[in-house]
């Protein structure tokens, strides 16, 4: 007989050695290897319990016998009952009879209601000489094998298995290096191919390639730090793109641009009632952005209440709309960006300490324009080429208006580089575009000639820029143009946007932009009066 049973251990060891090549898929081929076993050996309710990593816990990874339920209830800690002494001490171990022992804790609940006798056996799996598991079968009462026989035999089928997790992880990290190496070849066929993803050769700005190229392929959350018109959209755009998620939605939240009492509900939308003027249902933009990459601008701005709201969506991937108890499972990437220092807005009780743990898993700082004056060049002549193919020109900068351009502070960044050379554009009457333009282009309001300049109002930031002596910063020259613009169209957007080679759009964003929403509503007011006045008999 026990030349028998030797042969079928044989049998299972061959089987077993066959489906090495479903160690790719490490659950489906322990749950063959546990069914050879109880099939060809009548070994019952067989086990792999491994470690998991993140919480320390040893997890039932295969069964055959077990319920998912009962399987669910199969976690322990290192020295825990049976299963975690075996994992602590290295050690097989043996019981005869599973409902006399005390150290058997039966967390299943499998054999609650087995009436004959089971006897246990469980050895441990090792891998570089550490356990990274534990196996174990019950077996009913047969005098057919001895212990120490059964013990060696699943000592074997361990290390078979050892090797098979050791297989699975080998192929899973190259396939991680893969897939780094992968995004790294799309980004740069994507510069060669389509133009730049990033401009600029500057060494901050390779090393935000570099940290690009890292964290994209993975499901990260990623914090961009920097200022106010650095490029942290764009760095947010690229991680998507360059993601598995590239072809899902991209959906984009400014939190510092929708008031607070409406920013509930653009992110997680809301039921019919919620509130006044809610008719009907509405999907938020979590729900918008599922199976992609939302992207959270200004993160810094919201109330504690949305940041709880928030910290319970990357704990737990779930929310409820406005007005709604059904919860809603969301699958998103969640990328962030902020100008402003969270940590200091931690100490100061506005922002959640949890959450911001929670948001700093990877932070990536945007370099201002300053830290990478090399790039200038290339910038300037980036825009030049978008905006002379938006606006149907051929342009390009003169070797003197380059350097000057090169020289000149950029404190708003390249947000203010590229509002710059669009203003250029507008402003160039021949192809070229020059030093004397350039200089045109950062003169002081109070030096130019308008059929407004005799009013009332003095330019008061003109002047002092006269008497100190001070260059006007770009912002400055922008908002005086946009002004002498509305002041020779009575204040009136539409024709002021003609008269600058705006959109109506176009120049709605510049207004608000400069504050001058409500100068422009006086202005206006004033002007229809004054006609009102001219009309009377």
């Amino acid at each position: 007989m026990s030349r028998s049973i030797s042969a079928l251990k044989l049998q299972v060891l061959s089987e077993v050695s066959a489906i090495i090549h479903k160690a790719l898929n490490l659950e489906e081929a322990l749950q063959e290897v546990l069914r050879i076993l109880s099939s060809t050996l009548s070994m019952e309710r067989a086990t792999v319990t491994l470690l998991d990593r993140d919480s320390g816990h040893l997890v039932i990874m295969a069964s055959h016998g077990l319920s998912e339920q009962e399987r669910q209830r199969g976690v322990y800690r290192s020295g825990e009952g049976v299963t975690g002494t075996i994992f602590r001490t290295v050690k097989p171990l043996h019981i005869p009879d599973v409902t006399c022992d005390p150290l058997f804790l039966d967390r299943t609940g499998a054999r609650s209601s087995q009436d004959c006798r089971i006897s246990y056996t469980g050895v441990p799996i090792i891998l570089n000489n550490e356990p990274i598991g534990v196996l174990s079968v019950d077996r009913l009462f047969s005098g057919e094998t001895t212990v120490q026989e059964d013990i060696e035999f699943l000592t074997v089928l361990a290390t078979l298995i050892a090797q098979f997790t050791k297989l699975n992880e080998v192929v899973r990290a190259r396939e991680e290096e893969l897939r780094r190496e992968n995004v790294t070849l799309k980004y740069q066929l994507s510069k060669e191919a389509r133009g730049p993803y990033i401009v600029g050769k500057s060494p901050p700005m390779q090393e935000v390639e570099r940290q690009v190229a890292k964290v994209a392929p993975t499901r990260a959350t990623v914090l961009l730090l920097g200022e106010s018109g650095t490029g942290k959209t764009l760095i947010a755009r690229i991680i998507h793109d360059l993601s598995d998620r590239k072809t899902n939605p991209f959906v984009k939240v400014n939190c510092a641009s929708i008031p607070e009492n409406l920013l509930e509900s653009e992110l997680f939308g809301y039921e019919r009632g919620a509130f006044t003027g809610a008719t009907g249902s509405k999907a938020g933009r979590f729900e918008d952005a599922n199976k992609g990459s939302i992207f959270l601008d200004e993160i810094g701005e919201l109330s504690l209440g949305l940041q709880a709201k928030l910290l319970r969506v990357l704990q737990d991937r779930e929310f409820e709309r406005l007005g709604g108890n059904r919860t809603i499972r969301t699958d998103v990437r969640i990328l962030t960006a902020t100008n402003r220092d969270l940590r200091d807005l931690v100490d100061q009780g506005r922002f959640r300490l949890d959450l911001y743990y929670r948001l700093n898993v990877f932070p990536l700082t945007v370099p201002p324009l300053r830290r990478r004056k090399e790039d200038v060049i290339g910038l300037l002549n980036h825009f030049l080429r978008k905006m002379a193919h938006e606006y149907g020109r051929d342009l390009y900068f003169s070797p003197e208006a380059l350097t000057l351009l090169n020289n000149h502070d950029w404190p708003g960044n390249v947000r203010e580089l590229e509002n710059m050379v669009e203003r250029l554009v507008i402003m160039a009457e021949a192809n070229r575009i020059d030093a004397q333009l350039i200089g045109l282009a950062m003169e002081p309001e109070s030096t130019r000639i308008t059929p407004e300049s005799h009013s009332s109002e003095p330019a008061p930031q003109a002047q002092h820029q006269t008497s100190q002596g001070r260059k006007q910063s770009l912002k400055e020259i922008e908002r005086a143009e946009i002004l002498n613009a509305l002041r020779e169209s009575n204040w009136i957007k539409r024709r002021a946007g003609v008269a600058l080679g705006l959109t109506e759009r176009q120049i709605g964003y510049r207004i608000k932009k400069f504050g001058l929403e409500e100068r422009v509503a006086t202005e206006r007011m004033r002007c229809r009066s004054v006609n009102q006045m001219n009309t009377v008999p």
